[in-house]
């Protein structure tokens, strides 16, 4: 399903004119059409993450899209990652089995230059810069706000956008809720959790327990995941809170058997991280809150031989990459807000320490040529001062913002950026923005080093230039539009010298390179419900120039879902995604077909209090391809069931 990558500069004049067109018709619009239209805010009236403070959504001038527990709920999503491959111009890369491990990226950037944070815990690995989602409880997320762009003058180092996941809140009533949730699939496939919220005095208290585990859809891969969180939340004066969250989740993945290179792959992971908080209001404009966070993360892959060489025995250890990560820090933020107007002005200091070590057997020193063990130390410390402001002016929103951030590998970066929305007319919303955003070498880049690859302590950061435009507004009096163009111009580009380290190692160097420019656009819609039914869909389209090693011009992404909600008992989703890759020279890939699943769920009322409720799940119904590696294919068609129990 490939597409002319000129697609771009043919169709976006005639788009943009028809949404001047739509634009005209939507301000000719009753108010009583448009109050149907607002039921899409719903749920997304406030985000915290485009300046780091409660913000309505019609004032953010980026790009962002917001997921709420409901939706996460309604899709059954076992993890993160199955709740960001719904979403339109973010691309996973995953073997899409029961708990895989994922690659993410957004709008053609690479994995490192997305910035996850988990209640405004950075998440991504010192030594690579990518961040793995599969330590983070999906069953804890409250709401997961999506920046696609950069967000540097907010949140620093985020080149290519920002994944902030925001867990549930604490309980405000001395009687408990929650719920129980548990189900099962083929494989074996199982996932059962607990919550449970409410007030003990004056603290609130929210706490989790969840178990997931799976033999593997495919191949001899499997799941094993065990995960608590909990938040508190103390009250000890009527403007002063004090809060503390712990979590700690225990993945572990068996990646599967690669024949073609006679090993299989498992990896073990143990995350741990804690956070206190304190939030109090000084004064009716202003607002202090101060935070430190605990992280640390071990994860190791191992590689075992196949047996499929009589000299080589079936299990045999080849190699073992165990690694260490210890990260913290500290955060202050003060915000100003009196009338149309809110400033926000913060400070962080953070620091990380990371341990890489290789172990290698006496076959693979034999082939490779490697030491036995050899180990790679680094660390990392960094500091930054931020400033936004939100000015409203009549049908305006303004927001600039600049941030510093300064760490001792890299230095210094400045990152500025200037965004407005227009409000023309009832529920039309016109965004516009400017920025300039950057990521941080990973460590093994700048100063750890790696296998076969020496650091390069003359690193500096990527950089990019984004602009960015879109608008969205209501068609008739059923249909919900959003329309977003992008242009981000990179500059030195991380890319490799192989073998440029020189005598004695050979190894390969990363240095600073050459440019990039990534454009493109957006389209997502959705309808309101007629007779239960409503209809939703997303497109984006990325151009990539110079193309990519592996030969990538463009991308684009497509999403489907019909969903069926009497708003009483039965709720019904059938959705639909494709992603066009574009990999030029890859002849072991096969993402030319569409994954659809179906999800039905029925709730019972036996008692007031105790509503079972009974699910049902089909995953990828026509039993389609959707992979980028023979060796990591994706499942058929499979099959789950569950009930949960809120009370």
């Amino acid at each position: 399903m490939p597409m002319n990558r000129n697609l771009y500069k043919t169709y976006i004049p005639f788009i943009f004119l028809a949404l001047l067109g739509f634009d005209s018709v939507c301000w000719a619009q009753s108010e009583e059409e448009m109050q149907l239209l607002r039921m899409f805010y719903k749920d997304k009236d406030l985000v915290v993450s485009s300046t780091r403070t409660p913000k309505s959504i019609s004032q953010v001038a980026e790009n962002i899209t917001v997921v709420t527990s409901e939706d996460i709920e309604a899709m059954d999503a076992h993890t993160v990652a199955d709740v960001l491959q719904t979403i339109p111009g973010i691309y996973v890369n995953s073997n899409q089995d029961f708990g895989a491990t994922s690659i993410i990226s957004i709008q053609g950037s690479e994995d490192r230059h997305v910035l996850v944070l988990v209640d405004e815990v950075p998440w991504n690995f010192l030594s690579g810069g990518n961040a793995e989602t599969s330590t983070i409880p999906v069953g804890t997320v409250d709401r997961i706000e999506i920046i696609k762009g950069p967000a540097s003058s907010a949140w620093g180092s985020s080149l290519g956008g920002v994944i902030n996941i925001i867990t549930k809140e604490t309980g405000k009533s001395e009687k408990p809720s929650g719920t129980i949730r548990g189900s099962y699939g083929e494989a074996a496939s199982q996932d059962y959790r607990a919550e449970i919220s409410g007030m003990a005095g004056p603290m609130g208290y929210y706490l989790y327990a969840g178990d997931q585990k799976s033999d593997g859809l495919v191949n001899s891969r499997y799941f094993n995941n065990q995960s608590i969180y909990s938040k508190l939340d103390l009250n000890i004066s009527e403007k002063t809170d004090l809060g503390l969250t712990v979590g700690y989740s225990t993945p572990e993945t068996g990646f599967g058997d690669v024949p073609f290179q006679y090993f299989s792959s498992t990896g073990n992971a143990r995350s741990f991280f804690m956070t206190a908080y304190l939030k109090a209001s000084i004064s009716k404009e202003l607002d202090l809150r101060l935070s430190v966070y605990d992280r640390s993360n071990e994860f190791e892959v191992g590689l075992k031989a196949l047996g499929l060489e009589p000299s080589v025995p079936d299990g045999t250890l080849l190699e073992k990459n165990p690694y260490e990560e210890r990260t913290s820090g500290a955060r202050g933020q003060l915000v100003w807000a009196k009338g149309s107007n809110t400033a926000v002005f913060g400070m962080e200091y953070d620091r990380g320490d990371t341990i890489n070590t290789f172990i290698f057997s006496p076959v693979m020193q034999e082939l490779s040529g490697t030491p036995a063990e050899f180990e790679f130390d680094s660390d990392i410390r960094q500091w930054a001062l931020y400033a936004n402001d939100s000015l409203r002016i009549g049908k305006w929103s303004i927001t600039p913002g600049i941030r510093y951030d300064y760490n001792d590998i890299t230095g210094s970066f400045t990152s500025p950026s200037l965004g407005a929305t227009y409000s023309p007319g009832r529920d039309t919303i016109i965004r516009g923005s400017v920025s300039r955003g950057f990521t941080t070498p990973p460590l093994s880049f700048s100063s750890g080093g790696g296998l076969f690859m020496s650091p390069n302590p003359s690193l500096e950061p990527e950089q990019i230039w984004s602009y960015q435009a879109g608008i969205e507004s209501g068609l008739l009096s059923f249909l919900w539009l959003k329309f977003s163009m992008y242009h981000h111009a990179i500059k030195d580009v991380l890319t490799f010298i192989p073998y440029g380290a020189g005598p004695p190692t050979y190894y390969d160097l990363p240095v600073n390179g050459g440019e990039s420019t990534r454009k493109g656009f957006e389209l997502e819609t959705e309808t309101i419900p007629f007779h239960n039914l409503s209809f939703s869909g997303g497109f984006s389209y990325t151009d990539i120039s110079p193309a990519l090693p592996d030969g990538t011009s463009y991308r684009y992404a497509i999403n489907i879902g019909l969903k069926y909600n009497d708003n009483e008992s039965i709720q019904a989703d059938l959705s639909g995604r494709y992603r066009w890759w574009d990999y030029k020279y890859s002849s072991q890939a096969d993402y030319d077909n569409f994954i659809w699943d179906f999800n039905i769920s029925k709730k019972i009322m036996i008692f007031e209090d105790i509503r079972p409720e009974l699910f049902f799940t089909i995953h990828n119904i026509l039993d389609e391809n959707q992979y980028l590696s023979i060796d990591y294919q994706n499942p058929g068609m499979w099959m789950e069931g569950g009930i949960k129990f809120h009370f």
